[in-house]
């Protein structure tokens, strides 16, 4: 039996409340993440948080992309540049802007997912 591709956040329990200072109404920093047994084929990764319950509809609150194959996590507080020090791009949110934008607390249910995106030959 293989491992499960998992994505996990000390700051927080799976299904469980974001804490505060991970809103906006807080300090509003990204929280950290880590994830585990990737599919062998990565290339690199894609993150999307975002708020499928929003009044207005999905709420994208952060979009990181080309995370190299090698990471296992990003540290909490990722400043709102577009290029990280690992050389993953972020995406502009929902509020129009560059980096991670916290919910309002207490949050709803947010989804946080990592997607593995393969090598691409050419």
């Amino acid at each position: 039996m293989s491992n499960e591709f998992t994505l996990t956040s000390p700051a927080f329990n799976h299904d469980g409340l974001i804490p505060e200072k991970y809103t906006c109404d807080g300090a509003n920093i990204s929280p950290p993440l880590e994830w585990h047994d990737a599919p062998a084929e990565t290339g690199s990764y894609a993150l999307i948080c975002d708020d499928p319950d929003a009044p207005s509809g999905t709420w994208v609150h952060w979009i990181v992309y080309d995370i190299p194959a090698t990471e296992t996590r990003l540290e909490a507080k990722q400043p709102a540049v577009a290029k990280l020090d690992n050389h993953s791009i972020q995406g502009t949110s929902s509020f129009y802007r560059l980096g991670y934008a916290g919910p309002a607390h207490p949050a709803g249910p947010i989804v946080i997912s990592l997607n593995s995106m393969p090598w691409i030959h050419s």
